[in-house]
């Protein structure tokens, strides 16, 4: 059994309100969840969308398919970012949303994130949306790897990584590598062919069946929370309209301003964990 929450400090008074407006949108009924990067920034992975948020140019899809000097790029600077991922470590907000699936308030987490960590939390119905950065997959012959043991593989082929004038580090927790023609791309020790991260790039289109999954949650649930996304993606925008056409009631908890907002039910602005927590003290009681 999972423990208990850790008690909230007591809210301002334009957080209570807004908290006592969500208990009256959500008590009684059960709750579909849809979290995004801003869940995460408490355990040290950061929310690229939020105020403040350094500006970046991920990779597409098609430049990783088609260029294998973006393939070098992506896999130096991921195996450098990767252990951000590896050592982040649950926060109160997950641990939160725990006891809320314990409790059987929620039916399930439906998350853009790529970090893994409501598994790690524990909770128990969890659909990756965009995938997860511990998988990895051949894409000619599908096989599956763990993540840490490519990456294994990535330091015995390329010990020059671990030299301090090998990259500069970026305010994200990537990093840009000085000689990236040095480094050598991780293959699909079955065929030989092009290992991708198990996640969504910009330009790819979530798997079908995932969307499905995440689609039965809401179409089950009585009300549906959003946590810590903008809601820019277009996968939780969708899922925001299948809530908006069955008129359930809807409650997002994100710092800033998301796309969602004039349809919301209740908008706390407001970090996560600390509203989770109380959250989820209040719809317990």
């Amino acid at each position: 059994m999972p423990q208990a929450a850790a008690p909230a400090a007591p809210p301002s008074a334009t957080l209570a309100a807004a908290l006592e407006s969500a208990v009256a949108a959500l008590k009684g009924r059960r709750v579909a969840v849809l979290t995004g990067a801003g869940i995460s920034t408490d355990s040290g992975i950061p929310d690229y969308r939020g105020l403040g948020a350094p500006v970046r140019t991920p990779m597409t899809f098609q430049q990783f398919l088609s260029d294998s000097q973006y393939r070098k790029r992506y896999w130096a600077g991921s195996q450098l970012g990767w252990t951000r991922f590896y050592g982040a470590r649950p926060n109160a907000g997950h641990e939160a949303l725990v006891h809320l699936e314990a409790a059987s308030i929620i039916n399930g987490i439906i998350t853009q994130n790529v970090d893994g960590l409501h598994l790690r939390a524990g909770s128990q119905r969890v659909v990756d949306l965009h995938g997860s950065m511990d998988r990895v997959r051949c894409m000619q012959c599908g096989q599956y790897y763990a993540r840490r043991d490519i990456s294994a593989s990535i330091s015995e082929a390329n010990p020059w990584l671990s030299e301090p004038e090998a990259f500069v580090l970026a305010p994200d927790g990537d990093a840009e590598i000085t000689d990236v023609d040095r480094f050598v791309v991780p293959e699909c020790t079955v065929c030989g062919g092009t290992l991708k991260p198990d996640v969504v790039f910009f330009g790819e289109f979530v798997p079908r069946e995932k969307f499905i999954e995440a689609s039965a949650l809401v179409q089950k649930a009585g009300a549906l929370l959003i946590v810590g996304s903008s809601l820019v993606v277009n996968s939780g925008i969708r899922l925001l309209d299948q809530a908006s056409r069955k008129k359930l009631p809807i409650v997002i908890i994100n710092r800033g301003l998301t796309k969602g907002d004039s349809r919301a039910t209740v908008k706390i602005d407001a970090g996560t964990s600390e509203t989770l927590v109380a959250l989820t003290e209040l719809l317990g009681e």
